[in-house]
This record gives structure tokens, sequence and C-alpha cells, in this order.
């Protein structure tokens, strides 16, 4: 039994992204891909209707109270991209909504979602206080919160959930990563499920899922791909030219999962979109003015800077490539250390450099602050001699002014907050510089509203999806935009900070103070317990323990009856009590031995400070001595055991010497805690500016996905049985279903769910548990297919004393059958003489798909010539002279091959060697199992 349901990125939806499904095989709930919306909406401008913004922040809301809700229940994560709209959302769910189920993904992908999830949340927890969400945990303070309205609606507050950059690296570090075709048999309530990835293009590490049931079959998740090979990737494995067709791993799935994001959608030639894009960043240049490209921090800006490396040192250019990104020296490093992940033609050049080695070790030398990873693998690949990294539009504005020609790549792409947004409302003023779009951003958000500007203005046979290079256009008018910062106090703001601060420190020293107090007057009755128990190990006889008896003289002598160890009989007890401290008793007994024992009596604790009876002139009380008295403590505690502090320290000391590296990270931490200037004091403040748009705008599709010519020719030749359709808007889905119920051999069981619609795919089937019989295991013959072996009995069901599980045990041969049978006609007089007894004849059943590339491969080893003419054709037969098989020239013996919509082959020919060796080879392909 299959359920599955979109909680956001469903079909039929103007809400694309981001993508996550909940797909339930079985008891086994998996949740695929987890991304994250745009958290800061364009409300501010009068192109963007208040309606549409609220109707998409409810969107976000609904979706985040659903993951919410089913987070702790999901067993299984699979992660597909690493950008923010597969994967944005996993840390928050993972560190604040229990979404614990164990997550697997590809190396790449976990390393590029950690990055773009930690300069998305960065980025907007440095402009905007976010609050907590749910108010589960408490959030970096700041000292003042001056925003104005930046909500779509006033009075309205927007959730956004937002998780730290120490949530995002936990949550990515408990992912599991595997390699591209290595299958994973998981384990737990995951039993029985394989799991393996696969390669989909357009992003480093982007991911194909199949996953395969023992109950369900074969599922493939595949969206978001690109099966064009490009600069840094290899094209999606789905496609295999070389193999004339789908993967053979792939083909033939029971469900497919795919997207119609551009099934309706006509892409142009990759060559001419490349001219495109360095004709207008080398004219614009050229003529002293900048170029601003908003891009992504992890995935999709690979292509650009590979391309933009490229053109830069082909044309000799020298003006800078300025990439503004928190995280960009980051990403870099770790893509240099995943050079075999890369295709395209990173692999067969050194991309960013020269090409020679020379220069390379010329290279090597300038490099003066990347040369700690030299030594790795990819040390001299991806290394782009005119790019320039810079953490904020600050740095960049301290290397670089405004009048300088330059190339500028900020992050988001979405211009909603962050580099991209700052650079824009500063670069959109000048006249002739250009903003370049490379990717359509999310509706509501100024990239969006940029990209339906530019589209708007277009003509009807220039628009983006019409398959031709567009041209750029003269923005004009004023743009109103909201500006969030974080700025630091001042004057009279600071100041009361700073005296709030100081009350806060004074009430927390006063409560510090109080808790040592109590913690030294504890300390102190605890002293005195300690030093009574150091002479608890002397001897009894030595012990002697003294009480006051009725008369004391204050001049220190000491008369009355004694209380202790004294054995009767003894000498009565004299003693002097001096000033100096020290008391010298004197013990006769009647053998007539002396023993002479000394005291030093100390007062501890509160007693010194206790009142007494007797008092001095003035009013002040004196410190007397007091007789030893020593309390008997029990050293064992309530198990009989007893503590050695000492050598839990001991062990605790060997610890740290045997592994340091713990001790020395916490060090290390401390350290460059106290190195980090602390913060000053900051408020956000939120500022609406006015932009007289004056710049130009053009829009060149590099996002690197399947056009609607590939959706419609990879997914019928896929040839699912049935097939889920996500993530497409109504005009694509509509396309792309038209297309598929054109094509009599596709299947017509398609599926495209609106948002929180289930859909149940089988029927539900209840399984019992069967033991065989040695018997019938021996009797019965198994024939191999694929990695198992399967075979036909009958027998009967019988349970046995003792054992809750039945048995099938071999039923009555056949022969004894016939007898019984035979035995029968007989005697009921209906056989007439030399007449046979009828008898049912065993049937067969062949188990297995045909895979006609599979089948010409087979026929082509045993000397048999095989060509496809045609769909679902095969044309055998014997080669005539050597020369190649021709239908139009004749062939000897020939043998069609014909495989029909429904799973049947056909076999048509003359009765030949060819024809027998066709069909010999078809059985091979199949398990035959006969009854």
């Amino acid at each position: 039994m299959i359920t599955f349901k979109p909680l956001s990125g469903a079909a039929r939806s103007s809400k694309t992204i981001p993508l996550a499904y909940l797909l339930q095989v079985d008891d086994v709930r998996i949740l695929l891909d987890c991304g994250s919306p745009d958290w800061c909406p364009e409300a501010s401008s009068s192109a963007v209707k208040t309606e549409d913004i609220e109707e998409r922040v409810y969107h976000w809301e609904q979706y985040c109270d659903a993951l919410k809700e089913c987070a702790p229940s999901v067993d299984l994560v699979l992660l597909s991209h690493g950008d923010l709209a597969h994967s944005g959302f996993y840390a928050y769910a993972y560190a604040r909504w229990g979404l614990k189920a164990p997550a697997y993904t590809t190396l790449p992908v976990q390393a590029m979602g950690r990055i773009a999830a930690a300069e998305d949340v960065d980025g907007v927890r440095d402009e905007e206080d976010v609050g907590e969400g749910d108010g589960e945990q408490e959030g970096e303070g700041n000292a003042m919160d001056e925003t104005a309205d930046s909500e779509p609606t006033k009075g309205k507050t927007i959730k956004k959930y937002i998780a730290t950059v120490q949530e995002v690296h936990e949550a990515f570090d408990s992912i599991n990563v595997l390699r591209y075709s290595q299958p994973c048999h998981l384990q737990g309530k995951c039993q029985g499920l394989t799991i393996t990835p696969f390669n989909a293009g357009h992003s480093l590490g982007g991911t194909i899922w199949k996953i395969r049931s023992p109950s369900a079959g074969t599922i493939l998740y595949a969206v978001d791909m690109n099966h064009m090979k490009e600069r840094h990737l290899d094209g999606t494995v789905l496609m295999r030219q070389a193999a004339g067709g789908v993967f053979e791993p792939l083909a033939r799935p029971d469900l497919l999962i795919t997207d119609a994001e551009r099934a309706n959608v006509l892409s142009s030639r990759r060559k001419d979109r490349d001219a495109a894009l360095i004709d207008t960043i080398t004219t614009t240049l050229s003529s002293r003015h900048s170029v601003l490209m908003p891009c992504d921090s992890s995935t999709r800006v690979l292509e650009l800077l590979v391309l933009l490396d490229q053109a830069w040192n082909y044309s000799r250019l020298r003006f800078p490539i300025c990439f503004l990104s928190r995280t960009g020296r980051e990403m870099l490093t770790f893509v240099r250390s995943m050079m075999e992940w890369l295709g395209g033609t990173v692999n067969k050049e050194d991309v960013g450099e020269d090409g020679t080695s020379r220069s390379q070790h010329q290279n090597k030398r300038k490099r003066g602050e990347d040369d700690g990873d030299e030594d790795a693998l990819g040390a001299f690949a991806l290394r782009f001699r005119h790019l320039e990294i810079f953490p904020s539009p600050q740095h960049l504005m301290q290397t670089y002014s405004s009048k300088d020609p330059k190339l500028i790549l900020a992050v988001p792409a979405s211009l909603s907050h962050g580099p991209s947004r700052i650079v824009f409302s500063e670069f959109a003023a000048i006249p002739d510089n250009v903003v370049l779009l490379t990717g359509r951003s999310e509706e509501g958000t100024l990239g969006g509203l940029l990209f339906d500007m530019w589209n708007t203005a277009q003509r009807d046979d220039s628009k983006w999806d019409k398959g031709k290079i567009g041209s750029n256009i003269m923005m004009d008018g004023v743009l109103h935009m909201k500006m969030n910062n974080k700025v630091p106090l001042q004057g009279a703001e600071l100041e009361e900070f700073l005296q709030k601060q100081r009350a806060a420190q004074e009430k927390e020293a006063a409560q510090q103070a109080a808790m040592q107090r109590t913690q030294r007057l504890l300390e102190a009755d605890e002293d005195d317990t300690e030093d009574e128990d150091e002479d608890e190990d002397e001897d009894d006889e030595n012990e002697v323990v003294l009480s006051l008896g009725d008369e004391m003289d204050m001049s220190g002598d000491l008369q009355g009856p004694t209380n202790g160890l004294l054995e009767p009989g003894s000498g009565p007890v004299r003693g002097k009590a001096t000033q100096g401290g020290d008391a010298d008793w004197t013990l006769d007994a009647d053998e007539g031995v002396t023993k002479q024992l000394s005291f030093d009596i100390y007062l501890k604790g509160n007693v010194s400070k206790a009142t007494s009876f007797f008092k001095k002139d003035g009013g002040q009380s004196q410190r007397f001595r007091m007789f030893p008295y020593v309390e008997k403590k029990r050293r064992v505690d309530e198990y009989g055991e007893t503590i050695d502090v000492g050598m839990w320290l001991r062990k605790s000391k060997v610890f740290e010497e045997e592994d340091p590296s713990e001790d020395l990270k916490r060090k290390q931490v401390e350290e460059e805690a106290k190195k980090t200037p602390p913060e000053p004091p900051s408020k956000f403040v939120t500022t609406e500016i006015e932009v007289q748009l004056a710049c130009r705008l053009l829009f060149i599709d590099l996002e690197g996905l399947n056009d609607g010519r590939a959706v419609k020719t990879i997914v019928p030749q896929v040839n699912p049985r049935k097939m889920i359709i996500v993530h497409g808007r109504e005009e694509s889905t509509n396309e792309l279903i038209d297309a598929c119920a054109n094509i009599r051999a596709m299947t017509k069981d398609i599926y495209a769910p609106v948002t929180f619609e289930t859909v149940r795919i089988g029927q539900q089937t209840q399984s019992f548990s069967i033991s065989l019989s040695e018997e019938l295991l021996a009797s019965t013959k198994l024939s191999r297919f694929e990695d198992n072996e399967v075979g036909y009995v009958t027998g009967r069901i019988t349970i046995h004393a003792g054992s809750t599980i039945p048995t099938l045990e071999q039923a009555s041969s056949n022969a004894s059958t016939r007898s019984n049978v035979a035995q029968k006609l007989v005697s009921t007089g209906h056989r007439t003489l030399g007449a046979r007894s009828q008898l049912t004849l065993p049937h067969s059943t062949m188990i297995g798909e045909l895979k006609l590339t599979a089948l010409k491969s087979r026929l082509t080893s045993v000397g048999i010539a095989a060509e496809l003419v045609g769909e679902g054709v095969l044309m055998c037969g014997k080669r005539r002279g050597g020369g190649r098989v021709d239908n139009a020239l004749g062939m000897e013996d020939m043998v069609a091959v014909r495989k029909t919509a429904r799973g049947k082959v056909e076999l048509e020919g003359s009765a030949s060697e060819v024809y027998y060796t066709v069909r010999k080879e078809i059985y091979g392909l199949h398990a035959l199992v006969a009854a």
C-alpha cells in the first residue's frame, strides 16, 4: 500500500516551491525533501498585491504546521538537491520539531545544503529580529527592536521559522551520505527497504532516489533533472544515449514521482544563451559600467563561475569578478575536495588555470591565502584567478568604488535580503548598469517581481518559454523598498541600554553574593565534620570522650566525675587548662602507667559567633575552649560502598591525557571567544527608501533544468506502471498529462494531487508467515530471477503441536493421483477400451520483463544481428556477406520481436534456426516456473 501526500510544491499550484512530500510505504513514512520558502516577501512594492502576499504567507504557515505535526512520526528522510527549495528547512525541523529520523543524501548535497542554509539564516538574522517561532528556545538577544511594520498587513505578526547557524551544522552533521549507485539496505522499522541514489544533474550531487520495497515494488523519485551535459556536471543518468535510451536499472518502475515545472517550456540553445550572456557582460564592462548578477550561494553559482572564468581567460579581460557571500570561500573549498563528483569540462581541463605547468607553479606562488590545501585533490582546479570574494557590500566598497566597472555576483538570487538587495538599492539608480537575472525567483520576492517586469515587456515570440533569447529593457519609475538593518546604539539609547545592563548585572551580583554566603555557611559546618573524621582511625583505647560535670572552676581547674573509656577503679582525672591552648592530662591507672595526651582545640564555624552566658566588660562574648568530642560517622554510602573522590579525579586526568582532542577543542573555542570582540549594543531598524530605476534588465535562463521536449521524451521511455506529477503549475501539469495520454504505450494511471491531498495506490494486503517442509523444498524446481530464486509449489497447510507457524507440506504425488483417477474411471464403466484418462497438463509461468536492449546484446554475442527499427520492435536475422542487416535489402531468416504495451512479447518469423535461437534467448532472460 502506497500513500502519497504533498506538503508543499504540489501539482496544479501557483506555489511550486518549496518541495516536501510525505510518502508512506506500508508502515514506513518517508519525507521526500524538506525545503524552505523565502522568508522575506516583498510587501512594500505597489506592484505586489496585498492579498497575494497574505496568500503566500498563509501557504507557508500551512506547510510549517503540517510538517511540524508529522515530523516526529517520520521514519526516513531523503534529500535530492542541496539548495533551499529542497533542503533548506531540514535544520529547523531537526532541531525544533523532532525530525530525528535517519536522513540520507549524497556528500555534495550535504555540503551544499549546509552552506546554503547557513548563508540564508545568517543573512536573515543579521537584518531582522526573527524571534524563535514556537518560543521553544531563546534566541540571540538584541538590545532594542525598532522595526516598523514590515509585515504585509499591519497588526499581523508573521511567524518566521529560522534556525541558528549552530543548529544548521548539527542537523547536517547527522545526515548519512551515500555514493551514486550505492544500495543501502535499511534496518529497524525500515527493514526491507533498499534506497539507491543516482545522478540527476542540475546541481552538484543532485539525486534521483530509487526506493525498492518487497511489497510495493520499485518507486522512483526524480525531480529537477537535467539531461544536458554542462561545464561542471554531467547529465542525468536516467538518459543514456550510449545505451540507446533509459538507464536500465531505472526503467519500468512501479511508481514514478516526477515534476512538471517546465513541461510547457521550450528552452533556447545553450550556445545562444552563453553567447548572449558573455556579450552582454563584456559590452557593459567595456563601456565603463557594471553588471549585477543575483545568484544562489552553493549550487548553480558553480556553473556561472566556470563559464565566466573560461570567458575571462579566453578574452583576457581584466575586470574584477566580485562574489558577495559569507560562505563563498567555504563553498569553493568543499567543491575542490569533491572533484570526483564533478563532470563536464572541469575534469578534462584545469578550470581557473592556463593549463600549462609553468603557469600553474606561478599561480601557486601568487595564491597566498589559499595555500593551505594545495596538496589536496583538485588543487589546481576551480582556482578562479579573476574571482574576489567579499563577505559584505561594505568590504566591496572599500576595495572598489561605485564608478569602477565590475561584475558583481551577489546572494541571494531572490534579492529579498542580504548583499544582493543592498547592492541593488544603489546599483539600479545608475544609468546603463545592467541587472542580469539567470533564474526565476519565488513569487512575491523582488527577484520574482523583476522577472515578471522583464517578461511582460517582451514580445509574444520572445518570452522566456518560447525558445528565444529576449532583449534587455530599460527600467524606469520609482520602486519602494524596505531595508532592514542592524545598527549600533548611540546617544541616549546607548546610555539607557547600559543603565539597564548595569542594573541587571548588579542584581545578578547580589544573587551570586547571597548564594556564596549560603555556600560558605554550609562549607563551614562541613569542615567541622571533616576535621572530626580524621581521628576515626585511632585505636579505641586512645579515644577519650569527656563530658563536663556539675562543677566547673573558671580558673581552669576541673573537678567532677568523668564519663568515657576509663576503666572502673582507675584514678581520678586531673587537668589544667591554660590560656596557651594546650591541655595536659594525666591518666593514673592502677598499674601505674601514665599517659599524657595533648590537644589543640580550635573553634570553627558558627560556634565562634554564638552568644554565651559569660560576658566580658563591654558586652562582647568570650571564646571558650571546649573538650574534643569525636562523632563516629559512617564512611560508606547507602549501598555500602566507600566513595573515593581521589580515584575519580585521577581517572579524569588519565582520560584527558589519552584523548586530549576534546579538551583541546574546548580550549580553542574558549580562546577564540576571548579574541572575538564583543558585539556592540545594537537594534533592528526598518527604513523605506525610493529607488529611481534607471538601469537595464535582462533575463537569460541558466537554471540547468529539462525543458518540455526533454520531459515528454524521457517520461514515456521510463514507462512507469503508475505516475504521480508534482511541482508544476496548472498549465504545465495539464500539458504533461495530455502528452502522456497521446502515447499508446504509456500508462493511464496518472495522478496530480494538490496540496495536502492524499493519493492511495494499491490495495491493502494481509501477509502471513508460513514455513516450508524439507520434502517440499527438495522437490521444488527453482529458477533464478535477478537476485532471487522462484519456484511453483503445491501443498497443504498443517499445524503441528507446539508450533505457532503453520507448515506447508508436500501434497500427494501426481502418479498416485493419476492412478486414483484411472481406478475411478474403470469402476464407473465410463472408460472405453484403449482410451487414456484425461489429465490436466501442467502450465508454466514466465517471470520477468524483457529488455530489448539486453536481448540485442545477447543475440549479438551468439552471432545474430539485431536492430531496433521502431517503437518496441527488434529485427533479428543473419548477416549476409558480413554486411549490415537491412530490412530494405532483405535478410536471411528475418525474425521480429515485438513488445506490446501490456508487457506481452510477440515473436514473429518463419521456422528457422534464427527463430529458435531468438526464442531460446528470450526464455533465458526470464525465470520459467512450471506448475
